[in-house]
């Protein structure tokens, strides 16, 4: 617009009413140049042929504006434009910089309104005019849309569209951030958006490398927060805006979606989730652990789970096998415990980030359950849940033939085998390999009648491979009921004597006396010795087998009898052994 004479600082406003009377004056005569009584015009006629749904702030005087105009005469006959000029015009308002009349005519007015202005000579150019543009007496008609207002008062205006449940953090000065926006000028224009970047905006808040406003708007942000921000002129680009997507004195808009936030000092952050009763030992570094997790950035995005593999994550922890950020926030934990662990970039996967999925400067979260750990120098833990009443003067030991009732399970639970699906105990013979060695250890020294829980480390169990329905380098935890036990014999006997044996051993066997002695007569005799309590068989096997292995053994020509020299004990054997090899 042509300034009217000095600038004018007065800061009184136009009364509400008196600006609604102006529209209902320009409804009753029409935008005609005269009064209905056919006299001069005594105000500006405003009409307001677009009124925009939305209109958070109308102008006031003081308020700076910035909008286009056609400006015609009653004919019709442009005298000026500020389309022809491709210039917005920028000024302030209702200090005496413009016309009286359109002064007058914008007060009140929306952004994105548009109106059309009736000023009179004597709110216009009066009657002097201007010279070789505004003729003397002429009434101005001007076609104007709003494009931006503000006032030198304006701060930042911060309306939060949408904010998590979970606020974990909220943005700080020197916090660095990632961020997603659409900016657009206040009449809606699109100047910029992160989107069709294909990633985030990332900077540091408060240290200069964004303009003021957004320092400001985007403090007190959590994230997976969506907030508008609008920004005034000063706060902004200024008089000079920015390049030519953002003209001067342009107040600003933006859309702001917050990905995440950390500082460069920020650690891990611990929080535990569920945490199960009892819990006697935590993790420390250099121990096995089995955990299963969610990966997911901070505006909720899944980035990986073990999960979806149907598979525990196994690793050692604390010695660089996983990230730094990872290493720390397993430590402490307990088995069964579910933990969230959250990872600043630096303790992660740094400014380049990794593969497709996981963005430079990401903070991490993982829901952590841990399932279980151990240590390669774990021996097996062993619980005494109950003890017969009376007195116990007999314990396993290694050789003994054992009856026991078992639960296994891992740690968290799952079960996996019980005795108790067979309808009859477990049978073993301590120390003969014929169980995981971890369990051969838990069963010895206890009474008949004992329970005990076993906690049994990989290594002692079914190691990194695992077994058919055991992962790899699970602890297994078992329940054990002691129903019975037997003495065992020494290693390579199949049968013992309680006393010395008979002096005519092989008379004594022989019991029809014609000098040989077949497997008939062999099984009879073994067996009556066993049932005078002369002897025993190797016990936990089919006693026809046992005799019918030491038949073999003695028949040493293999001609299906005995003779008196082919019949020795195994004493007497290992004591030839001895001498031979001497």
């Amino acid at each position: 617009m042509f300034p009217a004479g000095p600038p004018s600082h007065s800061l009184l406003r136009l009364p509400l009413l008196q600006l609604l009377l102006l529209v209902v004056q320009a409804v009753g005569r029409g935008l005609g140049r005269a009064s209905p009584a056919g006299g001069p015009l005594e105000d500006v006629v405003i009409e307001r042929y677009h009124i925009p749904r939305a209109c958070p702030r109308e102008v006031q005087m003081g308020d700076f504006v910035r909008y286009h105009y056609n400006g015609t005469f009653e004919d019709g006959k442009k005298f000026d434009s500020s389309y022809d000029r491709n210039t917005l015009v920028a000024i302030v308002v209702g200090v005496g910089r413009l016309i009286t009349g359109m002064d007058r005519g914008l007060m009140g007015m929306c952004v994105n309104e548009r109106r059309r202005l009736i000023v009179p000579p004597h709110l216009g150019y009066g009657s002097i005019g201007l010279a070789g543009l505004i003729p003397p007496d002429a009434t101005l008609y001007f076609d104007v849309v709003l494009l931006d207002v503000w006032n030198k008062e304006d701060t930042v205006q911060v309306s939060t569209l949408l904010r998590p449940p979970h606020c974990p953090r909220m943005v700080q000065d020197g916090d660095f951030v990632r961020y997603h926006y659409n900016g657009t000028l206040l009449d809606g224009t699109s100047f910029d958006t992160s989107y069709s970047k294909g990633g985030t905006y990332d900077t540091y808040v408060g240290s200069g490398w964004l303009i003021k406003g957004m320092d400001q708007g985007l403090l007190g942000m959590c994230p997976g927060e969506r907030r508008k921000i609008i920004i005034p002129p000063f706060l902004a680009y200024g008089e000079k805006g920015y390049g030519t997507v953002i003209p001067p004195h342009a107040s600003l808009v933006f859309h702001i979606l917050l990905i995440d936030v950390h500082n460069p000092k920020d650690t891990v952050q611990l929080e535990t989730l569920e945490l199960p009763a009892g819990c006697v030992r935590r993790a420390v570094a250099g121990d096995f652990m089995r955990y299963h997790y969610n990966g997911s950035l901070m505006d909720g995005t899944l980035f990986d789970s073990s999960y979806s593999r149907n598979h525990t994550y196994n690793t050692y922890i604390g010695q660089g096998y996983i990230i730094p950020g990872m290493d720390q926030g397993l430590q402490g934990a307990c088995i069964g415990e579910r933990r969230r662990i959250t990872i600043p970039p630096h303790l992660a996967y740094g400014e380049n980030g990794t593969g497709d999925k996981i963005p430079g400067s990401a903070v991490l979260i993982f829901n952590v359950h841990v399932i279980d750990f151990h240590n390669p120098a774990d021996v097996v833990e062993i619980r005494t849940l109950s003890r017969p009443s009376e007195t116990c003067n007999e314990t396993t030991k290694l050789g003994d033939f054992v009856r026991y009732h078992y639960n296994c399970s891992l740690l968290d639970g799952t079960q996996l085998f019980t005795s108790h699906d067979y309808g009859a105990p477990q049978e073993a013979t301590l120390g003969a390999n014929k169980v995981i060695e971890g369990l051969d250890t838990g069963l010895q020294g206890m009474c008949v009648g004992e329970r005990r829980q076993l906690i049994v480390p990989p290594h002692l169990a079914h190691g990194e491979s695992g077994a058919r329905g055991v992962p790899g380098s699970a602890v297994l935890l078992f329940d054990v009921e002691l129903v019975s036990r037997e003495d065992g014999l020494p290693t390579g006997y199949l049968f013992v004597w309680h006393e010395d044996p008979p002096a005519n051993l092989f008379e004594d066997m022989d019991l029809n006396k014609d000098g040989e002695v077949p497997p008939e007569e062999f099984s009879t005799f073994i067996k009556a010795q066993v049932s005078e309590g002369k002897g025993r068989l190797m016990p936990g096997q089919d006693p026809e087998k046992t005799i019918g292995d030491m038949f073999q053994n003695q028949d040493r020509n293999q001609d299906g009898k005995i003779t008196v020299e082919e019949l020795k004990l195994k004493s007497d054997e290992d004591q030839e052994r001895v001498h031979e090899e001497l």
